[in-house]
């Protein structure tokens, strides 16, 4: 059977993406950035996707779908959010509970949810607990809650622990869905990098070489944190970050048989599992490219908790 989604926070699409690989059809995407929406449109055909305010979406008619998907940002709960929930003042509380209102509204099949790490121990654990209150008892929905790292879950070089919050509006489903197991790295950070580097990526006369040259060495990957280089013991791409795009201080680092440089776009784009085949728009820039990867999910974790969705409501 075909499952329609919908792709909330969509982002530039990595969400969208793993469920499409999975057989889910999209019926809907929403974010507020009017860049991601370069890079997704350039991507996707249709939806394309809409660049408006999440509590507009809240009171417009979507079509119907059986899965909200949604990569939340995670701001902190006001206090008018704690105490009202989902019922709160637009505006007073967490985009969460946007998503909440959509699914009281909607009472899709499931949702998918994913976030940071701290997500969990946010505020003494409080800020989950409400996140869990209201889609248990308030929605009536049953969830399974899971932390993995990409670097074990989606056959990437790149460290990256994120939650993931699935729920079922039925019992059944929820006990016969679990979250995929681990799977064996075998790709490292040499598989993910392009030939012929364009030279605006290296760092040899630049403000930053003199303070980096003398910790990388070849065959590592580094990090400069403001004020030194730090490395990365595993050996592979530590987590990508939106702040790739400001000021490129997390930008990953290495040293290739040219010299000291970053990681390009394209390899950051690799390192979240993304297919060659994904597109990053030439009319954008470097710091616009970096922002959405490192907001973005890795693909294949995504692609295989789909699965295990899907096979759950068989």
């Amino acid at each position: 059977m075909k499952l329609n989604t919908i792709d909330l926070f969509a982002g530039i699409g990595g969400i969208r993406l793993g469920f499409e690989k999975a057989g889910f059809d999209t019926v809907y995407a929403n974010d507020f950035d009017k860049f991601c929406k370069v890079t997704y449109d350039l991507n996707f055909k249709n939806p394309k996707l809409d660049c408006e305010d999440i509590w507009k979406v809240v009171d417009k008619p979507l079509p119907k779908f059986d899965f909200l998907l949604a990569g939340f940002p995670c701001q902190a709960f006001s206090i008018a959010g704690y105490r009202h929930g989902f019922n709160d003042v637009k505006g007073r509380g967490n985009l969460f509970f946007a998503i909440a209102k959509l699914i009281d509204k909607y009472k899709p099949m499931g949702f998918l949810l994913e976030n940071v790490k701290n997500l969990y121990t946010h505020d003494h654990k409080r800020t989950f607990a409400k996140i869990e209150s209201t889609l248990k008892k308030d929605l009536g929905y049953f969830i399974k809650t899971d932390i993995l790292n990409s670097v074990e879950y989606g056959n990437v070089p790149q460290s990256r622990e994120r939650i993931y919050i699935v729920g079922f509006k039925s019992k059944k489903h929820l006990e016969k869905f679990h979250f995929p197991n681990p799977t064996p790295l075998t790709k490292n950070v040499k598989n993910i990098l392009e030939d012929n580097v364009d030279k605006q990526f290296y760092y040899e006369g630049k403000p930053l070489f003199n303070k980096i040259k003398n910790h990388i060495s070849e065959g590592g990957v580094y990090q400069w944190r403001r004020i030194y280089v730090r490395e990365n013991k595993r050996g592979v791409i530590p987590t990508l970050t939106a702040n790739m795009g400001m000021g490129g201080h997390n930008v990953p680092i290495i040293k290739d048989k040219n010299g000291i440089r970053k990681l390009t776009p394209r390899e950051c784009a690799r390192a979240q599992g993304y297919p060659d085949s994904f597109k990053l728009p030439d009319n954008l820039s470097m710091s616009h490219l970096y922002k959405q990867i490192g907001n973005s999910v890795t693909v294949p974790v995504i692609k295989a908790i789909a699965e295990n969705i899907k096979q759950a409501v068989k």
